[in-house]
């Protein structure tokens, strides 16, 4: 199974099936399982400005195909917080925030 394949199916499933999750860390590997476990514990998160992913060492802004965190910018290729985001798209899970993402960041002490 290729990636296109795998997309495909999963929209018409519309949801991550533990068969689609299988075939998910087949395509992408250990990105792909860490895409499926941030969607198991909600860790996509839609502000009004942007959509973020709690990662392990932080919080990262995906816009598309681009993302904030240092294996998207040092790749520049898709990283496990691109695929959390397309997974939560197409199943519907993203908790979404009536906030600005700009006025919850910590400003240092």
């Amino acid at each position: 199974m290729d990636a296109k394949e795998f997309w495909g199916r999963l929209k018409d499933e519309g949801c991550l099936s533990p068969h689609l999750r299988e075939e998910l860390i087949q395509v992408y590997g250990d990105r792909g399982e860490k895409a499926a476990l941030s969607l198991e514990k909600k860790m996509i998160r839609k502000y009004r400005d942007f959509i973020v992913v709690v990662g392990a060492s932080g919080e990262y802004v995906v816009e598309g195909d681009f993302c904030t965190c240092n294996d998207f910018l040092f790749r520049g290729k898709c990283c496990w917080h691109i695929l959390a985001v397309r997974l939560a798209s197409v199943c519907g899970r993203i908790e979404e925030y009536d906030l600005w993402y700009q006025d919850t960041w910590k400003k240092p002490e």
